[in-house]
């Protein structure tokens, strides 16, 4: 189901606590939304749909795919960027790395892990960081 957007600062601000799969249901529901919103979205965390499970979603290409319970376990190439969110207005600026290896739960609550670079990367940072609070 196609969830409102949150854009309350103080609710992006909080932690999100592991999944279960007890929590598939939001996984939908961000791949729903995230879909709803592909013409000016890339990826999605539970908490922008009112959720603080650590849950994301990212289109990759025609692609979009769930991970449940990611963790970087590796990162190479620090560089500066800028970006935007789609629960907030305007542009920050945000450290990012090329490179990165993941760790994580697919929407079938099975281990995955796996390698990304460029711009799926920078998308699975962004989104990541949105479990700890941390808002661009």
């Amino acid at each position: 189901m196609v969830k409102k957007i949150i854009r309350d600062p103080m609710f992006l601000q909080q932690k999100s606590e592991p999944a279960t799969e007890a929590d598939k249901q939001v996984i939908q529901d961000l791949l729903d939304t995230l879909r709803a919103n592909q013409e000016h979205c890339v990826g999605m965390a539970a908490n922008m749909i009112g959720v603080k499970k650590r849950i994301i979603v990212v289109a990759m290409g025609p692609f979009n795919f769930a991970m449940v319970n990611p963790v970087i376990t590796k990162r190479s190439g620090e560089y500066k960027t800028e970006e935007s969110c789609l629960s907030l207005e305007g542009v920050r600026p945000c450290t990012r790395y090329k490179e990165i290896e993941v760790d994580y739960l697919d929407q079938d609550f099975k281990p995955q892990h796996g390698k990304y670079k460029d711009f799926t990367a920078r998308i699975i940072q962004h989104e990541i960081d949105h479990f700890d609070g941390i808002l661009i």
